[in-house]
Formats: structure tokens, sequence, C-alpha cells
């Protein structure tokens, strides 16, 4: 089984390519099967920060508005 960030809150932001479940790009979720697990690895250690960036708490809940 390959290891994924997501969390089953698949929504791309607005204005943007970033899931907000996630915090990965549509290319990366696109490609994520294919990558190797470094890579995968690489990519999952950013993505809190780049969930911060974005104005997303990973941390808490999600819901739709």
């Amino acid at each position: 089984m390959v290891e994924t960030p997501c969390i089953k809150v698949c929504r791309i932001l607005e204005g943007g390519n970033l899931c907000h479940g996630c915090g990965r790009t549509l290319d990366e979720i696109g490609r994520w099967t294919s990558m190797s697990p470094e890579e995968r690895q690489t990519i999952m250690a950013g993505l809190a920060e780049r969930l911060g960036r974005a104005d997303i708490d990973s941390t808490e809940p999600r819901s739709e508005a």
C-alpha cells in the first residue's frame, strides 16, 4: 500500500490548485502513485508548512461551509 496524506477531504482551494484536505497540488495528487517513496516523503514533510502558508490548520477537522 502506498502511504498517502489524504484525509478524504478533497476540496481544491478557490483560485489555486492546493487541496484543502492534504495540502498537495493537483499535479502531486495525479502523480502520487507513480512517485518514489522518497519523493512522497519529501512532499509529505512539507505539507504542514504549506497548509500553514495557505492559512489552513491541518490539525483541525474541516467542514464544508
